[in-house]
């Protein structure tokens, strides 16, 4: 499912196909192209069935078409989300474009084509994209935004005579649509007041105005994946007699995991445990702990009056628990997080305040490398990643602070470097995938080993 731009109505129309296929009983593995968190969080809630990341840059082709083979085998049928205009990518040349992951992949392209205030130069793109790369396998569009029958008809008919591709879906202007959007794009579902009715409106649109033979008949016409090969499905569980237990705060404050890092975590030998900083207790039998990105400026009150959980978390640090912050997290971890006007109190790890401002502070992906000692990274590491945040610290002196990473791409904390050190806690803006960065899950797993040993007095299992 692409578009020509971003806001076009992929994701909504996305959700409304995979939850009437869904609810016809079909198994569908939902793909989100990219680092996206949120879209891919709504996808899951409509496929019943969690949603994978594909993205390029950070993955590599080998490794990207080795996840997507592993995955599908889990349904009878992928539905893959592509992001931001079909071929934009980081480059003039569309490099990890929307349209070259669909020729990886060599599935299937709907088009879904905002028609707004447009009837034959609707017509005209599609031309254009078709000339563009004559190797996209595009084979279908889907019109959104269509005002009237006339409208349609006008358009139809162009198609039919410029570009003979299948309409396979009629979208109405609908006017405000169920999914609200704030600053860091739409609210996630573990925000959302009404989520099983947005999934419910997705599918009764989908059900009225798309059609699902022809679109589940498109699907089946992808060739074989000769290129894929297999993930490698070797665990580290059975190395260890007992398994280190391993944190993941997962409440409405943080709430941004990929599915493959906790995965990730399990194959190196963690148990995860899961906490909620909101209204819960901090475990004291860890041996480590990951914190995710979210939005805990909106969770801020709830943060601060858990003052229980911020001060064992605090007490466990001090004794050396290894910990893994991203984004969100490292705003946790800081000393105050001022949000509207108000400032809360937060773990207080790191002496800085962390604020927000209106435009973003850092936006897109990243390449790092590994210049201090730090807990899970040799010295000398190259890592690709990516950044999206409207926070950055407005009170504390970032330069007399170690820090584990120099950015050659992106912004990081302060434009030069990244990742805040402390004892065994690293916390970072930049957000790393299990997939492309292998290196993160062994290094917090064998520190979390080297924990539990230190403290219960036992020698290496």
């Amino acid at each position: 499912m692409a578009a020509l731009r971003g806001g076009a109505g992929k994701t909504v129309l996305t959700m409304g196909l995979l939850a009437a296929w869904h609810n016809r009983g079909i198994k569908v593995v939902p793909f989100k192209k990219g680092p996206d968190y949120i879209d891919a969080g709504w996808l899951a809630k409509a496929a019943g069935h969690p949603c994978y990341n594909l993205d390029p840059f950070l993955m590599g082709k080998k490794v990207l078409l080795a996840s997507f083979k592993k995955r599908f085998l889990e349904g009878n049928l992928a539905l893959i989300e592509g992001n931001r205009g079909i071929f934009d990518g980081i480059d003039a040349q569309g490099t990890y474009s929307t349209a070259q992951l669909a020729k990886w992949l060599k599935a299937p392209v709907v088009l879904i084509l905002d028609c707004t205030k447009a009837t034959r130069t609707v017509a005209a793109m599609i031309v254009g994209c078709l000339a563009f790369d004559p190797d996209l396998p595009l084979k279908g569009v889907i019109l959104n935004h269509i005002v009237r029958s006339r409208h349609e008809e006008v358009i139809r008919k162009t198609i039919e005579q410029t570009c003979d591709l299948p309409i396979l879906g009629v979208i109405p202007r609908m006017g405000a649509g169920r999914l609200p959007e704030r600053h860091l794009g739409l609210v996630p579902f573990q925000e959302h007041p009404e989520v099983e009715q947005t999934v419910r409106f997705t599918r009764e649109m989908a059900e009225k105005y798309l059609d699902l033979a022809g679109l589940q008949a498109l699907a089946g016409q992808a060739p074989p994946l000769l290129e894929a090969v297999s993930l490698s499905t070797s665990k580290d569980k059975g190395k260890t007699k007992r398994r280190p237990r391993v944190g993941v705060i997962q409440d409405t404050a943080f709430q941004f995991y990929y599915p493959e890092n906790l995965e990730a975590l399990e194959a190196a030998g963690a148990k995860l445990v899961f906490l909620n900083a909101l209204s819960g207790q901090f475990t004291p039998d860890l041996q480590a702990l990951y914190i995710g990105g979210g939005f805990p400026e909106t969770q801020a009150p709830l943060l601060s009056q858990n003052e229980r959980f911020r001060r064992d978390l605090a007490g466990a640090i001090e004794t050396g628990l290894p910990v893994y912050a991203e984004c969100g997290g490292l705003m946790y971890l800081g000393k105050t997080l001022v949000y509207q006007g108000d400032a809360y109190p937060m773990v207080g790890v790191f002496p800085f305040a962390f604020g927000l401002e209106r435009r973003p502070q850092g936006h897109g992906y990243t390449r790092i490398k590994v210049v201090e000692k730090n807990p899970y990274f040799p010295v000398g590491t190259a890592l690709k990643g990516h950044e999206f945040h409207y926070s950055r610290v407005i009170e504390g002196d970032l330069e007399v602070w170690k820090m584990a990473f120099q950015m050659n791409k992106g912004e990081g904390l302060d434009g030069r470097r990244d990742g805040l050190i402390y004892k065994n806690t690293l916390a970072t803006y930049t957000h790393l995938h299990a997939l492309g960065s292998p290196e993160w899950a062994r290094g917090l797993v064998a520190r979390a080993g080297e924990y539990r040993r230190k403290k219960s007095g036992r020698p290496r299992d």
